[in-house]
């Protein structure tokens, strides 16, 4: 095996989604702790005692104790290369959130065990399922009062339709929390909570049926454990990686997060369970990680990360070969040869300088302004493109008006850079200009990040204007005229910053009489990826 192999086989990349408030920031931080990248754990609260999580970096998500953009993370354990992608958990995400998932090769998703199935869960869930890649489950908050583990189980594959394997089963919740057993290795492994979860924790095993194990969790705990063990043998699917890796069948994990039970299991599984970066599709056919030289696309792009460092970084996915600093690429979209400026990698605001990297790592570079999302990048002498990041339809719209109309400029330069980011989408009416646009984002708090940024990087003040709004649809194709559809009294029509015509409507019905009203019509939720 060469070095280049090797080194590919290490990598797992993956990125972790939830509900607000399900522990997603705090999995990621006992991860990190785990794999030694950190010492002290942060949690993500409002306290001013508390140290701030290392995924949340910018001002306003230390201010609210929120993740509002994706973070990458990187460390290695056990033999193995962990690259984290912590996507927004918080009410309001963004659309940023759904293309973090177009990089990562699997997901881990993070349910409360005290709530189940929630709205955001299923959202990202839905775009798991478009891609087919592996999804693990991580129920949290074992330690609370959680709803029945069955009934837990019962509901993922009733609400998302996806069958479920417990590796692992809890013993009690809230109070009662002794711990979980291992149905692979037929053992209980107990934890003591210490240290508020910020420090790696001792366990203690014991199988089941030890004559002690009534001293060790309880007579009443190990006589229902054992009920439970049996009813799961009979009742539950086996774990088959094959329907892992389609998609089909999660493996399901229980613990605590913020008390570090069962993160390590967790861990320690899921490496095992998980494939080092598989082939991607392109122009040219699939891409071959290991056999192809170096070859990545961007998924993400985000301006003045921090005070320190004002400037403008383009995330990229390495998919194929090795990537090393200084080498000479070729930017397909923008048809020339380029050197990665300044290549890095980050643990939140930390940054350093990257040597080298492989097929799987996720690595940031200056961007002078060239680079948009789904852009590829690839060796001068084998052109190709990645299939492109489609457009995810916003839920919320508003209308932006500047307060000080002398400041065009920057108000122009400052709408357009944030959108290239993808933080928010830029629509227009037929008749308007950049004077008054409209905003579209997946979430609510998008609007305010959108403010703030605006207000304290490009000194432009704005008000908005909500707008009722809450479904967007790209026209496909359309055998009548776009100036002559027949719409309904809801229906707005816009164009993108591409020229692309949509259609905004108040109401979901709306969508079904406008094409019956207009033979031909082609509506879309996404805009297409295309090569």
């Amino acid at each position: 095996m060469t070095d280049i192999e090797n080194e590919i086989k290490k990598r797992r990349t993956f990125a972790i989604i939830s509900h607000p408030d399900a522990g997603k920031t705090t999995l990621t931080e006992k991860l990190l702790l785990y794999g030694g990248a950190i010492n002290l754990a942060g949690s993500v609260k409002g306290k001013k005692t508390s140290k701030h999580a290392v995924s949340d970096w910018m001002e306003i998500e230390k201010q609210r104790g929120i993740s509002v953009t994706s973070s990458v993370l990187q460390f290695n354990y056990d033999g193995y290369c962990v690259n984290i992608l912590d996507t927004p958990g918080h009410q309001d995400f963004s659309e940023d959130t759904y293309r973090t998932l177009m990089a990562a090769d699997c997901a881990v998703m993070v349910i409360d065990g005290s709530k189940g199935v929630e709205v955001q869960t299923k959202k990202l869930f839905k775009v798991c399922v478009m891609r087919n890649i592996p999804i693990f489950t991580f129920i949290n908050k074992m330690d609370r009062d959680a709803l029945d583990s069955f009934e837990l189980l019962d509901e993922i594959e009733t609400v998302l339709g996806i069958q479920t394997c417990p590796v692992n089963w809890p013993i009690g919740s809230g109070k009662n929390f002794q711990g979980t057993y291992d149905r692979e290795k037929k053992q209980i492994t107990r934890f003591i909570a210490s240290d508020k979860g910020q420090k790696k924790l001792k366990s203690v095993d014991a199988s089941l049926g030890d004559l002690d194990l009534d001293d060790f969790i309880g007579k009443e705990n190990h006589e229902k454990l054992e009920e439970e063990i049996e009813l799961l043998d009979g009742a539950t699917a086996p774990l088959d990686m094959d329907l892992v890796q389609k998609g089909k069948l999660t493996p399901v994990f229980f613990g605590s997060a913020l008390t570090n039970f069962g993160v390590e299991t967790f861990l320690k599984y899921f490496l095992k369970m998980t494939s080092s970066p598989l082939g991607r599709n392109s122009s040219e056919g699939v891409i071959d990680p290991v056999k192809n030289d170096f070859s990545a696309f961007v998924f993400k792009i985000q301006a003045n990360m921090n005070k320190k460092h004002r400037d403008r970084l383009a995330f990229m996915r390495i998919a194929s070969g090795k990537f090393e600093s200084d080498m000479q690429v070729y930017h397909v979209q923008g048809e020339k040869n380029i050197k990665l400026a300044q290549p890095q990698q980050l643990l939140a605001e930390e940054r350093k300088m990257v040597d080298e990297a492989y097929a799987g790592d996720i690595i940031s570079v200056f961007d002078p302004g060239i680079f948009s999302i789904g852009d590829t990048i690839c060796t001068p002498d084998k052109k190709f493109k990645y299939a492109g990041i489609p457009t995810f339809s916003p839920e919320n719209f508003a209308r932006v008006r500047q307060i000080d109309t002398m400041k065009r400029k920057q108000f122009v330069k400052g709408i357009k850079q944030i959108a290239m980011e993808g933080g928010i989408q830029i629509f227009q009416e037929f008749t308007m200009g950049l004077e008054e646009i409209i905003v579209g984002a997946v979430g609510v708090l998008q609007f305010d990040v959108f403010k703030y940024r605006l207000e304290h990087e490009y000194n432009v003040e704005i008000k908005l204007e909500s707008l009722p709004y809450s479904y967007i649809r790209w026209i496909e194709k359309s055998e009548v005229d776009v100036s002559d559809l027949y719409l309904t009294s809801d229906c707005k029509k816009v164009k993108d910053m591409r020229e692309n015509p949509l259609l905004l409507f108040v109401h979901s019905w709306s969508e079904q009489t406008v094409l019956d009203r207009n033979k031909g019509l082609e509506l879309s939720e996404f805009g297409k990826a295309e090569f």
